[in-house]
């Protein structure tokens, strides 16, 4: 069925929704690549399809040939250089799946009360602390690098394991159910452009975690004691314990209410 005629052509229904797809996705990559180093590269892929083409206008064998062999590895170089991307591209379309939010919904809500127990301790002490929650996310590469415990979560292991005299303080404890699975663990840095400098390393490296992968991160900060929680790129910063308790009992699956209030790299003060 043709809707418009454009002259030489005829705009159908059919061409209305491939337009809109197309649409769609490009929407969907330019929010994908925004504030990422992938925007001035895919500006300078642009560049270089735009000059292959007016070398073929204009006749230019030499420079055409040698650019068609820089096309040729063109597709290889764009899978290496934007492999992050990709990768947390296809996280987030694994993870927006039916399948998946129906298997999120498996902590057990008896941790809730040692977690916060924990937290609320080294909030009031600064002791600096980065808690993973893996939910149904394998992290295979994050336990194998850290000091494999298998322990019960308890509030008591949490603050000796991030006590300044401990050897495994720097890293991350990656929960999966009622069990401290591993510690120690060193996560991705978060290479997102639009995160305040305000924010240190143990933030920059929860923000880094959620972008590829579907946990729940909370931080606390050695320098301020400030409370923070990331999930699916995105930081709070400033929790009081009663906000810290409704965001974990809303992502780890026992509140059905709204989600509450997401502050994206909220400015605060130097927190490491």
């Amino acid at each position: 069925m043709n809707l418009i005629p454009i002259g030489f052509m005829e705009f159908g229904f059919r061409d209305l929704i491939e337009t809109l797809i197309i649409a769609g996705v490009l929407f969907y990559l330019y929010r994908w690549i925004r504030g990422t180093f992938a925007v001035p590269v895919f500006i300078g892929i642009i560049v270089i399809f735009t000059i292959n083409a007016l070398v073929s206008i204009f006749g230019l064998t030499t420079i055409e040939f040698a650019m068609r062999r820089i096309l040729d590895v063109g597709v290889l170089a764009v899978i290496i250089i934007f492999q992050p991307e990709i990768r947390k591209l296809l996280y987030n379309l694994g993870r927006n799946t039916s399948f998946d939010r129906f298997m999120n919904r498996t902590e057990p809500n008896e941790i809730t009360d040692e977690v916060i127990e924990a937290v609320k301790e080294m909030a009031r002490k600064k002791i600096g602390a980065l808690i993973v929650f893996a939910r149904n996310t394998p992290l295979n590469d994050l336990v194998d690098q850290g000091v494999r415990l298998d322990a019960k979560v308890t509030h008591e292991l949490l603050v000796t394991i991030f006590s300044r005299d401990t050897e495994l303080h720097d890293g991350a404890v990656v929960i999966r159910g009622n069990t401290i699975e591993s510690a120690g663990c060193f996560l991705p840095i978060s290479q997102n452009r639009q995160i305040s400098s305000t924010f240190g390393t143990r933030h920059r490296a929860a923000l880094g975690i959620t972008e590829i992968n579907n946990v729940f991160v909370i931080v606390v900060s050695e320098e301020t004691g400030r409370i923070s929680v990331a999930h699916n790129g995105k930081l709070t910063s400033g929790l009081t314990i009663q906000k810290l308790r409704n965001e974990m009992e809303y992502h780890l699956g026992k509140n059905t209410e709204e989600e509450g209030e997401e502050t994206a790299f909220k400015p605060a003060e130097k927190e490491s």
